[in-house]
């Protein structure tokens, strides 16, 4: 059986399966959900924070320390009221009945139009009715201290704050500003790949196109996914590290990078260019997916992992020495000892190919793929079920019950995966950036970059570098029958989906191909990723989460010291036969597995090292802030929605929508003036202590900057303010 077909339902090793929680539950049939829906990793991630953040508040309502996100509060510019409950006389009860109404019915909606909705639709009542609840129940008048109802209104006031987040799910999530710069590249014409911009997105034509979930598209040509997905309500995203940016559309960007390498005219030696280096890696590491490929190495934590954060790369120099060109891996050096057990971990030599293949499909989550933060969801809950987990949060404190650990560890994941959703894509919808695909196909049909003196000569061509990228000569098996092929490039490089005619006996194998013949180590009706490449969402996600699970535990390490998933002989891969022997993924910390899903989104194709490190980066910054803002509402110690810009002026909401509110408890600053990001005024406003209201439903969304000064403007304060 496949790893796919286990739908990661059963992960890394058997752990003990006692009754799950209600939450836990209704997680599984969220993921469930995921993998028979369209491969969408930003709808996706929403899906997942939004039921959490339900769960969460559910159990929240009737804890005494904890407060809620969403009910009772202004959340992102929406206010979802709240007139209280009774407290019953048993609470266990109440949550139960709560989380499952107002899941079930978030569920039924968001997964109606799903190309699995029918099937989906009777899973969720299944699971349901099996708790003794009426599907025909809808009321959502909670004043009768009916936890049904209040189910049902939590799931409403989610449904409808869904509705105006600028996820556009109302017209289907579809894009309204963006459109691409570059032609389609037709995947089976060869040659004609040159008329492109090479810094930017080309979308790929197909005669199918099957997404990573395995589902047939209705468009052989797929549309950028969410390249204006920025701009959707984030959970602890701050404004303070937003840019309204224009590429084309204004662009949400929070925590820019940066831009990506461009490409250079080349004056000889393209190996210089950092942009041909980048891509050129790809390349050298698709040579490395022959499975008669007689290379060992450790793929144990003794040999990789544990590489030190501070140390990742900045400089074209540093991302040379931290990523091994020519073998494949990082700069990682391991483990010494296995912490849990005070011994050393036992090295695992195995066939590169066989490891590099697995990654590639392992971390790619498809067909049948809950997407990368639902990935994540099942680690998780591997986690949690651990019998050597204690469940404490954070580490410290009481043990948590099955259902308060579940719903924290929840919303912390949930948020962290949104948020890192909406900060990657928009930064992939203002960067533009292409694929490994298009730039090396593009830059084979340029010729070469190293030796003007040689033939097909181009400063935009990829660099020569012998047994990997060569010029095809006349005495070669790839000159063609007229040696019309004569000085084109050739790359030593996995032959591609045109080599296996059955995946259950064939692989394509390695040697040299005509270089705009070059493809991914994917399935030929999938390819690459239906948007930019810049930055990796697989890099931001999973750092993300190794944080969040790093902080909820209380430690970096996996439960006993490492967690594993066994891979069987010839019997993981999806689209060509494989591994060769059986083997097993290992990682010592959730920050190893982490790396290890960066390396496989380049031994697989999909991304050039650019992509990944500020992945990485950002996924540290967003995972520990979630975590962050999620422990103020497990302790209730939020200011929610409020700047304090001195003692005596309070801005509220932050981010705002169509009123701005400030107290002032003195006339210290008598005026506010409101500047739009172009440094035009476009309120000023008189204040007065005590409570001000600022009607601001004329503003256009975007960035402001709320200018206070006293008369003489001898004092002033500057604070950058958000409009959703």
């Amino acid at each position: 059986m496949k790893k796919i077909t286990l739908l990661l339902l059963i992960l890394f090793t058997t752990v003990s399966n006692a009754q799950h929680s209600v939450a836990r539950d209704w997680n599984e049939m969220t993921l469930t959900a995921i993998r028979a829906d369209f491969a969408r990793p930003t709808v996706h991630a929403r899906n997942l924070f939004h039921s959490s953040v339900l769960m969460y508040d559910a159990w929240a309502i009737f804890d005494s320390q904890a407060t809620t996100v969403f009910l009772g509060k202004n959340f992102g510019g929406y206010n979802c009221p709240f007139n209280g409950i009774e407290t019953p006389a048993n609470i266990d009860d109440a949550r139960h009945e709560i989380i499952s109404y107002a899941v079930y019915r978030l569920l039924n909606h968001r997964f109606e139009n799903s190309p699995g909705g029918t099937d989906l639709l009777t899973e969720f009542n299944t699971l349901f009715t099996s708790y003794g609840y009426d599907p025909n129940d809808t009321s959502i008048d909670y004043s009768t201290n009916s936890y049904a109802a209040l189910g049902n209104y939590m799931a409403s006031e989610m449904i409808a704050f869904g509705l105006q987040d600028n996820s556009n799910e109302q017209i289907g999530y579809t894009n309204v500003l963006y459109t691409p710069s570059n032609p389609a590249l037709i995947l089976e014409n060869y040659y004609e790949t040159n008329d492109i911009d090479p810094d930017r997105w080309q979308p790929l034509a197909f005669d199918v196109f099957v997404d990573q979930s395995g589902i047939e598209y209705p468009v052989d040509t797929p549309d950028f996914l969410s390249p204006e997905w920025g701009s959707v309500t984030p959970f602890s995203l701050s404004t303070d590290d937003l840019q309204i940016l224009n590429n084309g559309f204004d662009s949400y960007v929070y925590n820019d990078p940066g831009a990506p390498i461009y490409i250079q005219n080349s004056n000889e030696d393209g190996i210089s260019d950092p942009y041909k280096w980048h891509f050129a890696l790809v390349a050298s590491w698709s040579s490395h997916l022959d499975p008669n490929d007689p290379t060992m190495i450790d793929i144990s934590p003794a040999s990789i992992g544990n590489f030190d954060f501070a140390n990742f790369p900045e400089t074209f120099e540093e991302y040379q020495a931290f990523y091994d060109f020519t073998n494949g891996g990082d700069a990682s050096t391991g483990h010494a000892l296995n912490p849990k057990t005070g011994s050393p971990y036992v090295p695992q030599l195995v066939k590169r190919s066989d490891y590099a293949r697995v990654l590639a499909e392992f971390w790619a989550d498809g067909p049948d793929s809950e997407t990368p933060p639902g990935h994540w969801f099942t680690i998780l809950n591997y986690v949690s079920d651990h019998p050597a987990v204690v469940k404490q949060i954070a580490g410290i404190g009481p043990i948590a019950s099955d259902l308060e650990w579940d719903v924290k560890a929840y919303l912390s994941l949930g948020g962290a995966m949104h948020d890192s959703a909406v900060d990657i894509w928009g930064i992939k919808g203002y960067y533009d950036y292409l694929r490994p695909i298009s730039a090396i196909r593009y830059m084979a049909g340029k010729g070469q970059s190293t030796n003007a003196s040689l033939p097909s000569y181009d400063p935009h061509g990829l660099p020569l570098i012998p047994g990997l990228i060569e010029l095809i000569t006349d005495t070669d098996p790839l000159s063609g029958d007229s040696n019309e092929n004569v000085d084109r490039i050739k790359i030593m490089a996995w032959k591609g989906p045109d080599f296996i005619a059955d995946p259950l006996t064939d692989t394509a194998g390695v040697d040299w191909i005509i270089g705009t013949h070059w493809w991914p180590y994917q399935r030929g009706t999938f390819v690459t990723p239906p948007f930019a490449g810049y930055l990796s969402g697989h890099s931001t996600f999973s750092r993300a989460a190794a944080e969040i699970l790093t902080r909820l535990t209380g430690d970096p390490f996996f439960p006993d010291g490492m967690g594993i998933f066994d891979i069987e002989q010839n019997n993981f891969l999806v689209f060509e036969v494989g591994p060769t022997e059986n083997l097993t993924l290992q990682w010592a910390t959730y920050r190893d597995a982490s790396d290890q899903t960066s390396l496989s989104r380049i031994w697989g194709g999909i991304h050039p090292p650019i992509d990944d490190i500020e992945g990485r980066i950002i996924g540290d910054k967003i995972g520990n802030d979630a975590f962050n803002l999620a422990i103020q509402y497990f302790d209730n110690t939020l200011s929610t929605a409020t700047s304090e810009l001195d003692n005596d002026i309070v801005l509220y909401p932050i981010p705002f929508k169509n009123q701005l509110h400030i107290n002032t408890n003195d006339i210290q600053y008598n005026t506010v003036d409101l500047f739009s990001i172009d440094g035009k005024l476009v309120i000023s406003y008189l204040l007065e202590s005590g409570l001000n209201t600022i009607d601001t439903k004329a503003l256009n969304t975007g960035i402001y900057f709320a200018k206070f000064k006293n008369q003489n403007d001898a004092n002033t304060i500057i604070k950058k303010i958000v409009k959703y």
